[in-house]
């Protein structure tokens, strides 16, 4: 997708994987321990062997979120503030993805 590689299970043209693949789940993110994307924390933890990290708010103005659709890449701040919806192609994503944020993103420093 645009040059970028997406690592997992099973993951479709839209990056859906073998553990999460509603028509919703069609973002991937870059982790922050190896600048690679995966659909899941999931995909990651299977797929190698260091332990993940989360990104610190200073990095929030970094390319980590990949829409399946369009393949735009959004900064996490863009992420954060797109409503669940792409500002590129008005796909939809998964609201769900909020109850893990804390697996991706240093969550004590989100507003509620």
């Amino acid at each position: 997708m645009n040059g970028i590689t997406i690592k997992g299970i099973d993951v479709d043209s839209e990056t859906r994987c073998a553990h999460y693949h509603t028509n919703k789940d069609i973002i991937a993110i870059k982790f922050a321990c190896c600048q690679t994307y995966y659909p899941c924390y999931q995909c990651h933890d299977q797929l190698v062997n260091h332990e993940r990290t989360v990104w610190q708010k200073e990095q929030y103005d970094s390319k980590a979120v990949l829409c399946g659709v369009c393949g735009t890449e959004l900064t996490i701040q863009e992420y954060f503030s797109s409503a669940s919806i792409c500002p590129h192609c008005s796909s939809v994503f998964n609201e769900g993805c909020k109850n893990h944020y804390h697996l991706y993103f240093a969550t004590d420093t989100l507003t509620k």
